[in-house]
């Protein structure tokens, strides 16, 4: 069993995880992938990806709310201990990986209406996707949603077309190029370059 949580809590970029779905190579690591290329053209200096703060959402994956049972008191209380943390150490960006993490998060910061586990389909996520990209606000925390996980096909076309409704588009070249740009346009406003922090760039996994 590895360990809920890695990184460093005062980095600026954390990265919330569904225990039932551990961050892998497939999910999260091509997104970043793709940052950091767009980073490293534009700017010649790279994202120090060993602070990002990982957390599993919460502590054991048989709480994970599903169609027979949305939400229970034990992820209430989760989302109260992720509040504390969150509100204290006050991320600029919150990554979550599919549907739970999103809506998670949403409860975490009081956003209404609170919805249910078939609300976040991949079109869904890929309009809230949109929406925070447009009103990205670097003096707050910014909710981000990513998928979990991309279909098993070789294009992942229909995964793509739903999620950024456009046809052919690659997702994480999709998602990695709107995110550089947030990044990059609020640059001086993060200590996050390799060249400003001490440590070396590594992956990492976790799981419940």
């Amino acid at each position: 069993m590895m360990k809920r949580e890695s990184g460093e809590k005062n980095y600026p970029i954390w990265v919330l995880i569904n225990p039932k779905h551990p961050i892998s190579h497939d999910n999260w690591t091509p997104v970043i992938d793709e940052i950091q290329d767009k980073v490293f053209r534009e700017m010649n200096t790279r994202i120090e990806t060993t602070n990002i703060y990982f957390r599993n959402a919460v502590s054991d994956s048989r709480i994970v709310p599903n169609t027979l049972n949305w939400w229970g008191p034990e992820v209430a209380k989760e989302i109260e201990l992720f509040r504390d943390i969150a509100f204290e150490y006050k991320p600029r960006i919150i990554f979550s990986l599919g549907a739970f993490a999103f809506e998670f998060l949403r409860r975490v910061y009081e956003i209404k209406p609170e919805k249910g586990p078939k609300a976040w389909s991949t079109a869904n996520l890929g309009d809230e996707f949109e929406r925070s990209i447009e009103n990205f606000d670097i003096n707050k925390t910014n909710i981000i949603p990513l998928l979990h996980r991309v279909g098993p096909s070789a294009n992942f076309i229909d995964t793509h077309n739903y999620f950024t409704r456009k046809d052919g588009e690659n997702y994480y070249r999709y998602v990695g190029a709107k995110l550089a740009e947030k990044i990059i346009e609020n640059k001086d406003r993060l200590n996050i370059w390799i060249n400003k922090t001490s440590g070396s760039i590594n992956s990492t996994c976790i799981a419940p």
